[in-house]
């Protein structure tokens, strides 16, 4: 079997998805750059939806009537400087106090997502896929893999060899062991209800890195952040990383992207 992250094909990393009447068509929105708080409530606003999509079904099965399909979103955005800390993560991971955060114009959230601490901002492309996994594949590790590749594939389509740790969610590079110095270029962290997702992955690509300094990120201290930027030595347009995300990211989900 290839082993090679990037040269490895869809048909050997993920087996195919379920045939049947599953909706695989997901809706792209792209928010710009949106409040992190705005962003959370209009997952939850989404998630909310469709479960009870999938109640009513349930409901419906019972009484011998069809299924309503039930929707798949991607929401693209930016936010300002934001921390978030997911259910297993540590508050002492945030290195600054209250009055700090305000100092560097940012804020702090505890939210509900696997996970510990991370930074968003201005720059960093931040994913929440919306989708209801019955749909594609009902196996959280999976997709969790699926979002690896599909930003290990957009990093290569920039010459940039990325892979994953062993036991690390997210992208690397130089994740080799032994490599000298891993750089994490995107973190990732989900919330599954009824199978249906939320939060996602954040890219970072013309990011200011210094704001990783206020925090241990991920709650991982021994390797460093890095960015498309840093890595290519100019700024890259988000659209323009998004627009090589996308095919990705369908291919790797089997699914129409309605953008």
């Amino acid at each position: 079997m290839n082993t090679n992250p990037i040269a490895a094909t869809t048909a050997e990393l993920f087996p195919a998805a379920p045939a049947g009447g599953q909706n695989r068509r997901v809706i792209v929105e792209r928010l710009g750059l949106t409040e992190y708080a705005s962003a959370w409530d209009y997952q939850e606003q989404l998630l909310a939806a469709t479960v009870a999509i999938k109640t009513q079904n349930r409901q419906a099965a019972e009484a011998n009537l069809p299924p309503a399909p039930t929707p798949n979103y991607l929401l693209l955005c930016q936010h300002p400087h934001v921390y978030t800390l997911g259910k297993s993560g540590k508050v002492e991971n945030l290195l600054l106090s209250e009055s700090e955060l305000a100092m560097h114009g940012a804020t702090f959230h505890l939210i509900n997502r696997g996970g510990d601490i991370t930074y968003h901002g201005p720059g960093q492309l931040v994913g929440y896929p919306i989708l209801d996994l019955d749909n594609f594949f009902t196996d959280i590790h999976r997709y969790l893999r699926v979002l690896e590749e599909a930003i290990i594939r957009t990093l290569a389509d920039y010459g940039l060899t990325a892979g994953r740790i062993a036991g690390l969610t997210g992208v690397w590079l130089d994740y080799e062991e032994n490599a000298p110095q891993p750089r994490k270029i995107c973190a990732m962290g989900v919330k599954c209800s009824r199978w249906v997702t939320m939060h996602g992955f954040a890219l970072n690509v013309n990011t200011d890195l210094t704001y990783f300094g206020h925090i241990v990120p991920c709650g991982i201290t021994d390797k460093a952040v890095t960015s498309l930027q840093q890595e290519l030595g100019y700024a890259v347009p988000i659209s323009e990383v998004e627009n090589r995300l996308l095919p990705h990211l369908a291919a790797l989900l089997e699914a129409e992207l309605l953008v």
